[in-house]
């Protein structure tokens, strides 16, 4: 599958899952991404995110989001989106 790098994860919030992502592009509620690091490889659909704890529907470049990961995320990883 296509995909694009979207962002980078600055910080991981082990105790509610969630992830805070840096963007370098537009990202939606309900599109799949893909996070990779040196032991983190996953994808997951996005079903929600939150930017200075509002929802959202739309991420967009700059912005800086918390998304709930289904698996352990880490500083540095890379997110990418993946394109159908």
């Amino acid at each position: 599958m296509p995909e694009e790098k979207i962002g980078v994860v600055t910080h991981y919030f082990g105790n509610i899952q969630v992830a805070a992502l840096k963007l370098e592009g537009e990202l939606k509620v309900g599109d799949t991404i893909h996070i990779k690091g040196h032991t983190s490889d996953f994808t997951q659909n996005l079903d929600s995110m939150q930017l200075e704890h509002q929802d959202v529907e739309t991420g967009k470049k700059g912005d800086e989001i918390a998304v709930r990961v289904k698996e352990h995320a880490r500083e540095s990883d890379q997110v990418f989106k993946v394109t159908e």
